[in-house]
């Protein structure tokens, strides 16, 4: 497998992990016995709790685990250093930064 295959692949599974998780843009929303609650918003005005769907989302849970976060942000800033900046990483850079920025709440101890 070629290094773009390999790019491909990758995409593929996250992608397609993504379709089977619980839908909808997850937000972190009061508490549930002490610990954030995640809830899940749906474009049609719905809302599940994603705990309450753990069949569907723990595999997207694992797959995008903290593990993922170093080489992420590794591709991000190589991205940032790179004479010309690929689009998908701006708009990485940008979701994130809305997700993670001024509602960012840090888990308990950090």
């Amino acid at each position: 497998m070629d290094d773009a295959d390999l790019l491909r692949a990758a995409a593929a599974q996250l992608t397609a992990l993504a379709a089977c998780s619980t839908a909808g843009d997850w937000r972190v929303a009061g508490l549930l016995a002490s610990r954030p609650e995640v809830v899940a918003h749906r474009p049609d005005g719905g809302t599940e709790h994603v705990a309450e769907a753990r069949a569907a989302s723990a595999r997207w849970i694992a797959g995008v685990s903290p593990a993922v976060a170093v080489p992420l942000a590794d591709w991000l800033r190589a991205e940032a250093d790179a004479a010309d900046r690929a689009e998908p990483a701006l708009r990485l850079a940008r979701l994130l930064l809305e997700r993670l920025g001024a509602d960012h709440q840090a888990a308990p101890g950090s």
